[in-house]
């Protein structure tokens, strides 16, 4: 079964973060990713660019509405994910505990269908 992982983090606790420790948070990702992908559970991964870049996109009524940023009221934002194929959601929930941002903020284990 396909699991999305979906990282979380707030820009307060990454900047308390050392310059050491914010590199280890790289290096960190780059080792599950390179395991995953070595034991062929990684299908798609990615860290995601500034969240002040997103664009949120509504269509009410035909009319497509657009707005700058992410929800203003969240502290958190979407910072990554990882899809990945799991036994079950156990699994999914241990490779989420190895990601170095459960330790900081937090990680999302949702099915994914199809």
């Amino acid at each position: 079964m396909q699991y999305l992982l979906l990282i979380y983090s707030n820009p307060d606790s990454w900047n308390a973060l050392t310059d050491d420790q914010q590199r280890a948070v790289g290096e960190g990702h780059a080792q599950v990713y390179a395991e995953l992908t070595s034991s062929g559970q990684l299908i798609s991964g990615a860290g995601l660019d500034d969240h002040r870049l997103t664009t949120t996109v509504r269509v009410r009524r035909g009319e497509v509405s657009t707005t700058d940023g992410p929800f203003a009221e969240a502290k958190e934002h979407l910072a990554g994910f990882y899809l990945v194929e799991c036994a079950d959601h156990d699994e999914a929930v241990a490779i989420a505990a190895r990601l170095p941002d459960a330790a900081i903020d937090f990680v999302l284990v949702r099915p994914a269908l199809g």
